[in-house]
């Protein structure tokens, strides 16, 4: 994971082969996410974001069809393994929740600007099986954050003509 200021990801661009780890302390590389399926990646601007916490909820929601269209979902916050434990049971998050092993997992996407000083973006990004990235939206709002609509586009047009 680099620890600088990189740009926000492109659509058709590929994904970098990030490296956080889930709250357990284990390492997580996306590389080995893919090959037979997505991975979909929501950062959370933080634990205790109501608005966040509602796109979490509806992301869940949704995620069995996600896996029904081979794509799996993954947390990422800017908090610490302890706090990211706790939200995880707190919520009872069923997916993977990841860290940064250095720095945010945010700065591994390019979501690294800040509104006041404090105020950490949050977004998406939708890797297809392959490394591309077929869907990177990012935020300082959270409210802006979560583009349900752009990743539902991105899904159907990764499934190909007719979702085949």
């Amino acid at each position: 994971m680099s620890k600088g200021h990189i740009a926000m990801l492109t659509t058709g661009s590929a994904a970098p082969d990030m490296q956080l780890e889930d709250t357990a302390g284990n390492t997580w590389r996306l590389s080995d996410q893919l090959g037979t399926h997505g991975a979909l990646l929501f950062f959370v601007r933080s634990t205790s974001c109501p608005i966040c916490n509602r796109h979490v909820r509806d992301l869940l929601a949704q995620r069995g069809g996600f896996e029904a269209d081979d794509v799996r979902l993954y947390l990422a916050i800017p908090e610490a393994h302890d706090a990211g434990r706790a939200w995880r049971t707190q919520h009872r998050i069923t997916v993977p929740v990841l860290v940064g092993s250095a720095g945010s997992p945010h700065q591994s996407v390019g979501l690294t600007r800040r509104l006041f000083g404090s105020m950490q973006q949050s977004g998406s990004v939708l890797v297809d099986p392959g490394g591309i990235v077929r869907h990177a939206h990012g935020a300082t709002m959270p409210v802006n954050s979560y583009d349900k609509k752009g990743i539902q586009a991105a899904i159907r047009a990764m499934r190909g003509p007719a979702g085949t």
